[in-house]
């Protein structure tokens, strides 16, 4: 079975973008970040004629996530441990599976910049409830997956420049120590579970010819529980769809569980 996750970057300006990918590779699950929409406006009628059940917890002009399943799902938006947080950065969702039981969350983490603005306390701060959350949620010992947008550059093999990206929030060293504690819970970066190679980019900016010239960032993860781990067997980043007309500046990262 095939799990991906995709930054859309407009669900309404994407979705011709998203009905091909779902004729074309078929994820069995597909976890949708950045929809800019709110829940009525989502193009559920043409994603569930593909055969998909839809679970979509959007906000209008901005963030918005959501999970596609090709089985049903039962959800919960929001992650927990602020109750005043009301942006649309989280869903989980349970279904079942060809490999049982599982758990998937699309999440869409925090931008933080500029760093020396209100920003990024705040992304660091979701960090912190996502590591909470995520312990919590191990502790049930299931086939679990974190995927989505982290806004994290994890190391500098994952940039196209280090120097570059030097000062910026997804990339600073708190940033960075934050992702690593959440790792260190138990996860498994599926993509560097299967290759430690440099210049994997999941990114790359409208501006200043980024694609043209492969001047990416790879910020787009699945964290895999060991239980979702024991079956990992393949991670593609299907970069052809960046080189589509007007396509996200991210494109799908997926993994293959058997």
């Amino acid at each position: 079975m095939q799990i991906a996750t995709w930054n859309v970057n407009s669900i309404r300006q994407r979705t011709d973008h998203l009905l091909r990918y779902l004729d074309e590779v078929a994820p069995d699950i597909l976890c949708l970040q950045e929809l800019k929409c709110t829940d009525d406006a989502f193009p559920r009628e043409a994603i569930e004629a593909k055969g998909y059940h839809a679970a979509v917890h959007g906000q209008k002009g901005f963030n918005g996530v959501a999970i596609l399943s090709k089985t049903p799902i039962e959800t919960k938006c929001g992650l927990p441990g602020d109750p005043g947080d009301e942006h649309a950065r989280f869903i989980e969702g349970v279904m079942d599976s060809d490999i049982g039981r599982l758990r998937v969350v699309s999440l869409y983490l925090p931008n933080g910049n500029p760093p020396d603005t209100e920003k990024y306390p705040y992304k660091l701060a979701w960090m912190d409830r996502l590591i909470a959350h995520a312990q919590e949620l191990l502790r049930c010992e299931e086939k679990l997956v974190l995927a989505g947008d982290y806004n994290v550059i994890p190391t500098p093999g994952d940039c196209f420049d280090p120097a570059v990206w030097a000062g910026d929030a997804l990339f600073l060293p708190q940033t960075r120590t934050k992702f690593q504690t959440l790792l260190n819970l138990g996860f498994t970066n599926a993509l560097r579970a299967v290759t430690d190679q440099i210049g994997l980019y999941t990114f790359w900016d409208y501006q200043a010819g980024a694609w043209q010239r492969n001047k990416g960032i790879c910020i787009d993860h699945l964290l895999l529980s060991p239980q979702a781990a024991d079956h990992l067997q393949e991670v593609v980043i299907d970069k052809e769809r960046r080189a589509e007309e007007k396509p996200s500046d991210h494109v799908p990262v997926r993994i293959r569980l058997t």
